[in-house]
């Protein structure tokens, strides 16, 4: 499998429970045409191939030996033309500060600006369309503790992602 182009995704990895709630949140919501991919947390969208191997020693670092960080289902965001649920974990976050500081030079604009954790359930729809499952979800959505299991890294050629590697923290 070529490397060559391809960038790298890097996500946070749900336990099964939590995995298919977000997922079934995704299939409902998420216009089909448009749906190729579970529900995911990005932690960074791009980052470059050459990168694979000095990524893969720094996810089994953040994660052998290591307790899953805790992590909360904290609302629902608007994404203007879409919505999201909001991921709070200050563990996770230590953990994406100190990969960001360590590809520093390699991020993307869009990875180098500040992280808003959470989980794209609904995205490029109308306006009008956003704001009413916003404020459905606002009406429903019950805080909770979330199951982190790992990271993931995955290969972006233009269509679904192609797994590149998963790292599970400590049971």
């Amino acid at each position: 499998m070529s490397e060559i182009g391809a960038p790298i995704i890097v996500t946070a990895l749900f336990g099964p429970a939590d995995q298919a709630f977000f997922d079934a949140q995704r299939q409902e919501h998420f216009p089909a045409e448009r749906n190729q991919l579970d529900a995911h947390l990005t932690m960074f969208h791009h980052l470059p191939p050459s990168s694979a191997a000095e990524l893969r020693q720094r996810l089994l670092a953040e994660t052998r030996g290591v307790r899953a960080p805790a992590a909360r289902l904290a609302g629902v965001i608007s994404l203007g033309r879409g919505v999201a649920y909001r991921v709070d974990s200050p563990d996770l976050s230590a953990i994406r500060v100190r990969l960001a500081e360590a590809f520093h030079g390699l991020l993307t604009p869009q990875d180098q600006a500040g992280w808003r954790a959470h989980v794209t359930i609904q995205n490029k729809v109308a306006p009008a369309t956003a704001k009413a499952l916003l404020d459905r979800l606002r009406a429903e959505t019950v805080e909770r503790p979330l199951s982190v299991v790992g990271l993931g890294a995955y290969w972006y050629r233009g269509g679904p992602w192609e797994p590149l590697m998963q790292h599970r923290f400590a049971a």
